[in-house]
């Protein structure tokens, strides 16, 4: 099993994605291993390329990622300051009052950031609570105030100008603090998104609703064994697939263990040849895959499951996710090569 790695896909997209937002000041979202890439290796390309600014959704993942970075790097912890962590190096983004007082009593002086409720009901303080302490946490100097948008890739959605419009209202008068409301979808929606500060994360890594994305995987898997199937016989587990005619099947080494999700069984998905497709037939297994290769004169090594010919959105498509679970769901069991 091999999942190559394309760095230079991913700062390219990076550079790309900043230059729609000219007037800001362009992140790097490497949260969840930088969405199965490897942020140790990610994030310093990143950086290379300009990126000053880096976020994680836990603690712990900054703490893994700070020794990766120089000192002028500035990792943000989506989760901010949770009771007993150490945010030594790290800069908690707080989500309520109750951070807010903890962070302030332990790290007095330390950096920290703030996120607004501006509708999405997931993280970030409401305005009431904003309000509350508002006078207090712009006094000790937050590093950023930001919310997150819920429907940035739907362009159309009226949540979209609602949450611009909370966001404007809840940040009117802080002069002199960076604001940041746009992820890669909201990068997408213009610049009255983009305010001072824009923190792509999917469109980086080759995924919607950034069209334009290079892509920046390819998984391959290796055939383990090919066999000669009749008309009428029976393919993997509960004899879900029964041949309607003579073919040739090859069994892979990946499965759901390897976040090959078990909703591609009988879906259309492709294990691909160069550009010739071989549909998966049967149950996608905990370590098998079973595809049919009738159409292939002679069958080779590796077959791709991720690849130009089926990039990550169109496999979640028929997986019935999106592409950020299919990236994130590539476990340690693949060889990682980074290019």
């Amino acid at each position: 099993m091999g999942l190559r790695i394309d760095i230079a896909a991913v700062t390219a997209n990076w550079r790309a994605l900043a230059a729609r937002a000219p007037g800001a000041r362009c992140a790097a979202v490497v949260k969840a291993d930088a969405y199965g890439l490897g942020a140790a290796r990610v994030a310093p390309a990143l950086y290379a390329a300009g990126a000053r600014d880096f976020f994680v959704a836990l603690a712990a993942e900054g703490r893994a990622l700070r020794p990766h970075l120089p000192e002028d790097a500035r990792i943000n912890v989506l989760s901010g300051h949770m009771p007993g962590e150490d945010l030594t190096g790290l800069v908690p983004v707080l989500n309520s009052p109750e951070q807010f007082f903890r962070d302030r009593a332990l790290r007095p002086g330390k950096p920290f950031a703030i996120q607004l409720d501006s509708g999405m009901n997931r993280l970030g303080m409401e305005a009431p609570e904003w309000a509350a302490i508002r006078a207090e946490a712009l006094a000790a100097g937050p590093d950023f105030i930001m919310s997150h948008l819920a429907c940035a890739d739907e362009p159309e959605h009226p949540a979209n100008p609602a949450q611009l419009a909370a966001f404007r209202d809840m940040t009117q008068g802080c002069e002199g603090v960076p604001l940041s409301l746009a992820a890669t979808g909201g990068i997408l929606l213009g610049p009255d998104y983009h305010f001072d500060l824009v923190r792509p994360g999917i469109g980086l890594y080759g995924g919607l609703p950034f069209a334009e994305a290079r892509p920046t995987v390819r998984l391959s898997l290796r055939v383990i064994q090919t066999r000669s199937v009749a008309q009428g016989e029976m393919v993997g587990y509960g004899a879900s697939y029964i041949a309607d005619r003579p073919c040739r099947i090859a069994t892979v080494d990946a499965g759901y263990a390897d976040g090959v999700l078990r909703s591609l069984s009988g879906k259309g998905a492709m294990l691909y040849a160069g550009d010739i497709g071989c549909p998966i037939v049967g149950r996608v297994s905990m370590d098998l895959i079973t595809v049919d290769v009738t159409a292939l004169e002679n069958v080779p090594e590796t077959l791709d499951l991720i690849c130009a010919h089926q990039p990550i959105d169109r496999l979640a498509d028929l997986a019935g996710t999106i592409g950020y679970e299919i990236l994130t769901a590539l476990r340690q069991r693949y060889a990682r090569s980074w290019s």
